[in-house]
């Protein structure tokens, strides 16, 4: 029985959603919940995200996504809209899908959850229940709260733990639902939304729910950060790093994911999911030591990638070429948000390297400014033809990171 099959229920009561943000959280979110039969509408601000979401294309790269996009949207289990106060009217859960970018300090920029939540507020009816999935920090929920300021709207904290590359996978089946609100009735309204999934419902308080996203997202990090680590005093005593994670791998208290060396972490999450834990550990008082570590370690990642690649071509990169194979920031997706495949080859240019580079996802009519020095190639072959030297970022060709 496929995964489709398995979580494909019709629900007895379906309810009335609607998902603000056609993004990596929104579209797999809104997706999931029409299949398993609610009544689904979307609204994004952009015309090819909608345009495209109506046709049944998905407009971002997610395996199995489009499919499923596909076959709710024919059966009218899913809408999309231009008009957020449209789309909320009527909703009995309205899901905020959208961005918290990294602001100048570190901090989580709220300027577009308090402009939905204002947008919004005269539109929602009387018992509606607000469902925050963005990454906000501490507090959010009660801003939230205040800025619709109406008796009777409930808001809800309940995180993503979403992968890109994996997202329908993990929003069909993941491997737990958090459900932060003073209201207990209304957190298990939500709850009851995933009953499908099969998922275990951890139910707590706002504050609690929007530490756990944060808290989830810098251990990762640090668990890369020190494989990562790991890797460099490898290459320093000459031992070998592929071993290395086999035989701790295999513990299972450790376990094999987040436990692959590479040029560091990057994306949309945790670079920005890291700064702004720091910043509020700062503002309660805390320092915390172990996730800056994990930060500089990070950045001190592609350094050595920079170093190791000189070092293959004498020390000096000055006028060599450089094939780098790999641009997003992990396989299986078209998101080059913080990628650390860019971050290494913007130090390669910055030591003279000339680049050549090859990724499956990006065009080489591609003139967005953080590749348009990266000589892009539309193969792999045209990528390395010539090179001096190749540094290898992602599974998106036949050999491993």
């Amino acid at each position: 029985m496929s995964l489709l099959d398995s979580t494909h229920q019709t629900v007895s009561n379906p309810e009335r959603i609607a998902v603000i943000g056609a993004g990596y959280v929104g579209i797999p979110t809104a997706v999931m919940l029409a299949h398993f039969g609610h009544s689904v509408v979307i609204a994004e601000r952009d015309e090819f995200r909608r345009e495209s979401i109506r046709s049944g294309r998905s407009p971002i790269l997610e395996e199995g996504l489009e499919d499923v996009l596909a076959a709710v949207v024919q059966s009218g289990q899913l809408e999309v809209s231009d008009d957020a106060v449209q789309a909320v009217s009527g909703a009995k859960f309205v899901f905020l899908c959208v961005a918290t970018p990294m602001d100048d300090d570190g901090r989580a920029d709220l300027s577009f959850i308090d402009g939905v939540a204002q947008q919004i507020a005269h539109a929602l009816r009387d018992d509606a229940i607000v469902v925050n999935k963005s990454t906000v920090p501490v507090g959010t929920m009660e801003r939230v709260k205040s800025l619709i300021n109406r008796a009777g709207i409930r808001v809800v904290s309940n995180p993503e733990f979403l992968r890109e590359g994996t997202a329908l996978g993990d929003s069909l089946k993941p491997d737990r639902i958090v459900v932060g609100a003073e209201d207990r009735e209304a957190a298990a309204s939500v709850a009851q939304l995933f009953a499908s999934t099969g998922a275990p419902v951890v139910v707590t308080d706002a504050t609690t729910s929007e530490l756990i996203k944060y808290a989830s997202n810098a251990f990762l990090a640090t668990k890369l950060s020190f494989i990562n680590t790991m890797s460099r005093l490898c290459d320093q005593l000459g031992a070998n790093v592929d071993d290395l994670v086999r035989g701790i791998g295999s513990d299972h208290r450790i376990g094999f994911p987040f436990l692959s060396p590479g040029p560091g972490w990057g994306g949309s999450c945790l670079p920005k999911d890291t700064s702004a834990l720091v910043a509020i550990a700062a503002d309660a008082g805390l320092n915390l030591d172990v996730v800056r570590a994990a930060i500089e370690s990070n950045a001190a990642q592609q350094r050595h990638i920079v170093a190791q690649v000189a070092a293959m071509v004498g020390g000096s990169l000055s006028d060599k070429t450089v094939a780098v194979l790999g641009l997003t920031f992990k396989a299986n997706t078209g998101d080059r948000r913080d990628s650390p495949a860019l971050q290494v080859a913007e130090l390669l240019l910055d030591a003279g390297a000339r680049i050549r580079s090859f990724d499956p996802t990006v065009a080489t009519s591609d003139t967005s400014s953080d590749v348009v020095n990266l000589g892009v190639c539309a193969t792999l072959d045209e990528a390395v033809a010539g090179a001096d030297v190749t540094e290898n970022n992602s599974e998106c060709t036949d050999d491993k990171r």
